[in-house]
């Protein structure tokens, strides 16, 4: 099979977990030793064939420096998943780079955004970076881009594929809060009351609670209430920023109804987990389907990729 190509835009925490997956599993050939990943091969690609051809980055201690190198580099917090790993890049002495030709240059066929939440403008100057270059784009952040019918129709008049927006976790708190209360209701319980808190430490959960805040909570609350055949109380998304939590998110559910007779019941329940290696497994489901969606000359919004 051929290789991947991917560039990477933004070298943090999420960055530094895909990575390091490259490389844990990267001798692996059967799904006993490929714990945590959907799946081994997809499309006859292994994660072996994925290959970081660059990565682009604002930060002073990541720009310059070898991938292998600022990947751990602060404020990423993510844990060290991998001993050691071999210098993946070639580093351009200069200053500042020409995106586009950059990417031209290292023979990138994807382009993996994963900029923080918020970060809209920077999100859609990289998109319009990859059409110029004649790249497939992965929106992991949550920007309009994919689900944006006008930049949509720039990628499918670019004969290019794109896919977001955002990227749903492979242990996420909202899945399994809306799990819950579609259980619960299915069992003939009443929810009346329900909220989800998260919090976290990590430059993610800072910048989702200076400049997404809002927007997170109205798109969490719409989709774990879509669950409920009925109107009820629903909070989620509510986020707050600890420190000391480093790249841990801690998410918190309370669930209040009724059954039978009307008696009722409470679920105090709390879910523990490492941010960054929470997106490592779809990213690499996602780059592997991207590959095909370029063999078979698909083009704009591919919608069962963003579906998935």
């Amino acid at each position: 099979m051929s290789k991947i190509k991917v560039a990477l835009i933004g070298v943090g925490n999420c960055a530094s977990a895909l990575v390091q997956g490259l490389y844990f599993y990267r001798n692996a050939e059967t799904e006993t030793e490929a714990t945590g990943l959907r799946h081994l091969r997809l499309g006859g690609f292994h994660p072996r064939d994925i290959q970081i051809a660059a990565a682009f980055d604002i930060d002073g201690r990541k720009v310059g420096h070898d991938l292998s190198e600022a990947i751990f580099a602060e404020p990423n917090n993510t844990p060290k998943l991998m001993e050691a790993l071999s210098k993946v890049v070639q580093i351009s002495d200069a200053p500042e780079v020409d995106v586009a030709e950059s990417l031209r240059e290292s023979g990138a066929e994807i382009v993996v955004n994963l900029l923080p939440s918020g970060a809209v403008n920077a999100s859609q100057w990289y998109a319009e970076q990859a059409i110029k270059a004649g790249c497939a784009f992965v929106n992991a952040t949550p920007a309009y881009i994919a689900s944006d019918a006008v930049w949509a129709g720039k990628f499918e008049d670019s004969g290019l594929p794109v896919v977001g927006d955002d990227l749903i976790d492979q242990v996420g708190a909202t899945t399994v809060h809306k799990t819950l209360l579609r259980l619960l209701s299915e069992h003939g319980v009443r929810i009346t009351e329900t909220y989800q808190l998260d919090v976290g430490g990590g430059t993610e959960s800072l910048d989702t609670l200076e400049r997404t805040r809002r927007t997170k909570r109205l798109i969490k609350t719409r989709s774990v209430r879509s669950v409920l055949p009925y109107e009820a109380d629903v909070v989620a998304g509510s986020m707050d920023y600890v420190d000391f939590l480093g790249n841990k998110r801690d998410s918190y559910f309370w669930i209040k109804g009724l059954y039978f007779c009307k008696v009722p019941m409470r679920i105090d329940l709390r879910l523990s987990t490492i941010d960054a290696p929470n997106a490592g497994s779809m990213l690499l489901d996602v780059i592997r389907a991207m590959k095909i969606a370029l063999q078979r000359g698909m083009k704009g919004a591919v919608l069962s990729i963003s579906a998935y």
